[in-house]
């Protein structure tokens, strides 16, 4: 079986705006001061010598996380496409608030985030292309490595989308929330009878209830 151990990237200067990031990759999506904290405190308190290597998105926000956490472990890494984050088409570097009083049929208001429907007003990727590819990264990750632990470093929606994929794909994608900030996902894949298992989600170092 292989073991997926999803992070999301530290806080961007977008995040602390409260804008869609999409597949954005400016300086504008770059980690901020706190956001490296964030990736140094989990380096600090995950120790991820125990994995195989480190798999990230391209864009720069995930690069950045990665690098951070592997300063002790010295994991090979690598990039992979299908784990960039959804993109939000023309709503991509938008303020997320003014895009939900000016469409509030197409977001969830408890949530405060896109539903499904959005996609064809701001011609982004719909919700069941994104879980199609976090599906096909960990079929083909199964695949290639059928025993291995890896450390995916990637984005909030893209997380979500790969635990709803392990999910089974439920009817409400909404029942949901993305992923904190270097929050841990873990899903593990069993090889031989492509079964998931969400092992656990979102956990946060030092979190408080």
């Amino acid at each position: 079986m292989t073991n997926f151990y999803f992070v999301r990237h530290g806080q961007t200067t977008a995040n602390a705006a409260g804008l869609k990031q999409g597949t954005i990759n400016t300086e504008l999506t770059y980690l901020t001061e706190t956001g490296k904290k964030q990736a140094q405190t989990v380096h600090e308190q995950f120790d991820i010598s125990f994995a195989d290597q480190i798999i990230a998105s391209p864009l720069n926000r995930t690069k950045e996380t990665a690098e951070i956490l592997n300063q002790s472990a010295h994991l090979p890494i690598t990039y992979d496409k299908l784990l960039l984050e959804i993109s939000y088409g023309k709503w991509d570097g938008s303020k997320n608030s003014e895009l939900e009083a000016k469409y509030p049929d197409v977001f969830d208001h408890v949530l405060h985030d896109v539903l499904p429907s959005y996609a064809p007003l701001a011609h982004g990727e719909t919700f069941t292309h994104v879980m199609d590819r976090a599906d096909q990264f960990m079929t083909k990750l199964t695949e290639q490595f059928p025993d291995q632990k890896l450390i995916i470093v990637t984005h909030g929606f893209t997380i979500k989308a790969a635990v709803l994929a392990a999910l089974g794909r439920p009817d409400n994608p909404m029942v949901i929330e993305e992923p904190d900030n270097l929050s841990i996902t873990k899903i593990t894949r069993v090889s031989q009878s492509a079964d998931y298992y969400l092992r656990y989600y979102n956990r946060v170092v030092g979190a408080r209830f």
